[in-house]
């Protein structure tokens, strides 16, 4: 039991996981159906009485995924619990914390900055998963991992299908404005604790990911990441800006 344990927790020394493959894709096919299937009956679901039990449950495994990441540092010490890759500094874990508390509460500010920083910077943790390098499907990780990058999305449009939670202008800034605070944090402890690379602000990533087109130079990363993150949140607004334009929120409301 505990051969199994360790190497169930542990990690590979050789490559486990690769992109574009039925280990890929699978989790995000799941979150799709689930996003589907919330969608198709978002009205049963909305008119039942004890709704709020899916609502906590889905807190409950984001929260239990995202701090048995850390679990499992500590009951492993040779995966290497340190400071210069493991404190919780990063888009990701963050928007995990956001949304668990967002479906709990219903809370439309964890929603705003939530729906940007899933949809402009989670997603590319979908698209290029590089933590899962060494540790495919037969490890703990592997499952770690898709439950905190794939439950918040089920979360997130839960509660624009359910609860009618949807983005303003105001959300983009809220949204830009905590990301900001995140990255002068993240700034500051990379200069703080040598080898530190937290929100990808020092260099590219160690393994392959969308970043690596990035030039190194701290500067310009910078104002390429900004640029690229402001073309994003506008992006990600424009199926609602153009839903408005088309039927104004005013002519919305009368017709409810």
């Amino acid at each position: 039991m505990k051969a199994f344990l360790e190497y169930f927790l542990g990690a590979g020394s050789t490559q486990e996981f690769a992109i574009f493959t039925p280990a890929h894709f699978a989790p995000i096919l799941f979150t799709l159906v689930m996003i589907y299937l919330v969608h198709r009956f978002r009205n049963s679901i909305g008119s039942w009485k004890k709704e709020h039990y899916l609502r906590y449950i889905m807190a409950f495994i984001m929260i239990c995924a995202e701090m048995s990441y850390y679990w499992r540092l500590v009951a492993i010490p040779s995966l290497g619990p340190n400071p210069v890759e493991n404190l919780p500094i990063g888009v990701c874990t963050w928007a995990v914390i956001f949304c668990s508390y967002m479906v709990i509460g219903k809370s439309q500010t964890l929603f705003d900055i939530s729906y940007f920083w899933l949809l402009c910077g989670s997603v590319f943790a979908l698209l290029t998963p590089t933590p899962l390098n060494y540790t495919g499907p037969t490890r703990f990780r592997y499952y770690q991992f898709w439950a905190v990058h794939t439950v918040p999305f089920i979360g997130l449009f839960y509660m624009i299908f359910i609860h009618k939670m949807r983005p303003t202008i105001r959300s983009a800034v809220k949204a830009y404005i905590a990301l900001f605070i995140l990255a002068v944090i993240a700034y500051g402890v990379n200069n703080m604790i040598p080898g530190a690379n937290y929100l990808f602000l020092a260099k590219p990533e160690s393994a392959p990911s969308v970043l690596d087109i990035l030039p190194p130079n701290f500067a310009l990363r910078t104002l390429i990441i900004a640029v690229v993150i402001t073309l994003l949140f506008v992006l990600v607004y424009l199926p609602w800006y153009l839903k408005d334009k088309k039927n104004p929120p005013a002519t919305q409301e009368a017709a409810e």
